[in-house]
């Protein structure tokens, strides 16, 4: 199908794409366009003005600043996950971003695009939650906690561009590992979990628990998070991930009918915590 009608702009600074936006309400910005382009050719989104930000210097680098590694909006899934700086600071954002799609996707899209998107099927967004990333926009910074407000809605005001991405150090001690159910490599997940978690003395004193496709936003499986501390690997593990479905709203569709999502999140769960604490 061919896309609606819509003026293009390609602006040279980060201000310029800011009044852009702010002064055109249906106006989108476009960034690797892996999210944005399908849209449009399937008429779901119309906007009367694409602002394409793919050469702001301002949105590009992966810096480690000491306490955190800075990701650029404009890197690519390609370019995080091969990271020196997010491999060794960060890793379950590389792990998260190396099942994203397939080959071809990780080269376009990116790292900002999927999160600014704010789709619950993505595998990116569920890890901003868990690791408690910060998003540093072109005014002022907000928590992963208060990014996702609802289906495909961002907290981003009106002429508001996400620059980038803080993702904390978690360091020694912790471990991590992202697992998701999908039918095919290019498809959403059906559910996903991003763990991090910290050992010591044999048992898990913290975790953190990210879940993917299981409600309108990415949801923070606090209760699993709160029956792990001090436990013990083995049958408690599993016992602890039974409650990984509790606060969730997950839909029912043509890929899956809410109540396998939900058995999907407490399999998916125990399997993550256990790779996470290097249990195989």
């Amino acid at each position: 199908m061919i896309p609606a009608q819509f003026d293009y702009l390609r602006p040279g600074s980060l201000q310029e794409a800011s009044e852009a936006l702010a002064s055109d309400e249906e106006a989108k910005v476009l960034a690797g366009g892996q999210s944005l382009l399908p849209l449009l050719r399937l008429r779901l989104a119309y906007p009367s003005l694409l602002v394409d930000v793919s050469r702001l210097e301002e949105l590009t680098g992966i810096l480690d600043e000491r306490d955190h590694v800075f990701i650029g909006a404009m890197a690519t899934h390609d370019e995080v996950l091969r990271s020196p700086a997010v491999i060794a600071g960060c890793p379950l954002v590389a792990l998260a971003a190396a099942t994203v799609a397939d080959p071809a996707v990780r080269h376009r899209g990116t790292f900002g695009g999927s999160l600014a998107h704010a789709d619950p099927a993505g595998d990116l967004p569920a890890v901003a939650l868990a690791l408690e990333c910060v998003m540093v926009t072109s005014t002022r910074q907000i928590p992963a906690a208060d990014f996702f407000l609802d289906y495909l809605e961002p907290a981003l005001e009106p002429g508001e561009i996400l620059v980038g991405v803080k993702v904390p150090k978690l360091g020694p001690g912790w471990g991590f590992h992202y697992e998701k159910f999908h039918r095919t490599a290019q498809a959403w997940a059906i559910v996903g979990v991003a763990a991090a978690v910290r050992r010591a003395n044999g048992s898990i004193q913290e975790a953190r628990i990210g879940l993917t496709n299981m409600g309108p936003t990415p949801v923070r499986a606090r209760a699993v998070e709160s029956a792990l501390q001090g436990v013990e690997l083995g049958e408690a593990v599993r016992q602890a991930c039974a409650e990984a479905a509790e606060d969730t709203s997950p839909t029912s569709d043509l890929h899956a009918q809410a109540d396998y999502r939900r058995h999907l999140a407490q399999v998916l769960t125990h399997r993550a915590v256990n790779a996470a604490a290097g249990r195989p």
